[in-house]
């Protein structure tokens, strides 16, 4: 059985012109990580098995591996591993569901997992969208 054993999150801004706008999303999941692990006092931050984050826009300042930049950068230490899961509007609920999933299979018995995302920095559909010409020929509706 896997448990939530505490959860933040940052304010919500508006995009392209919020609070937020000149903050990087990986700076702003950090905070939120080192929140986190400070409301759970007991924990032992190297023993957590991995941090999972949810990102529907991979590139810029979300690209490069962000589950593992946050990991290294909100947890301080080389220990923990870190992923990034697209899976668009639900990547960070997608987050929750692996590491409920590793933690019941045994495979895991702490992670944290969430989404982090600005659509400040990043056009909607990303820098350079190429669809498949074929598929946008004959599939247009699965873009």
């Amino acid at each position: 059985m896997a448990y939530i054993i505490s959860g933040f999150r940052t304010a919500v801004g508006k995009a392209p012109r919020g609070k937020f706008k000149n903050t990087r999303p990986d700076d702003l999941a950090v905070a939120v990580i080192k929140k986190l692990v400070s409301s759970v006092p007991n924990l032992d931050k190297e023993l957590i098995d991995d941090v999972i984050c949810g990102n529907a826009t991979p590139e810029a300042e979300q690209g490069l591996n962000m589950g593992r930049m946050i990991s290294l950068m909100g947890l301080d230490t080389e220990k923990v591993p870190g992923m990034t899961v697209n899976r668009y509007c639900a990547s960070g609920l997608e987050t929750i569901a692996i590491a409920a999933a590793k933690i019941d299979a045994g495979y895991a018995d702490c992670i944290i997992a969430g989404g982090a995302e600005s659509m400040s920095p990043i056009p909607f559909g990303g820098w350079r969208i190429v669809p498949n010409y074929e598929v946008a020929k004959n599939h247009s509706d699965w873009y």
